[in-house]
């Protein structure tokens, strides 16, 4: 899929991984290699840090 939209169409993906950390996913590192490649290539690329919203929303109903 990433190959037939490389250039085409708009592609959102959401991780929690690092991109050096993709080789969890995909075991072939120039596979991986390759895609990130591509991904990374005309990318506006978005990295938040700090607490999750959705883990502090759940440990503050878990102790109500």
């Amino acid at each position: 899929m990433i190959s037939d939209w490389y250039e085409q169409r708009s592609l959102v993906i959401t991780s929690n991984l690092e991109f050096s950390q993709w080789n969890r996913i995909f075991v072939d590192a120039r596979l991986t290699a390759a895609l990130v490649d591509r991904v990374i290539h005309h990318a506006h690329i978005l990295s938040f840090t700090g607490d999750s919203y959705r883990v502090r929303s759940a440990l503050s109903n878990h102790q109500s």
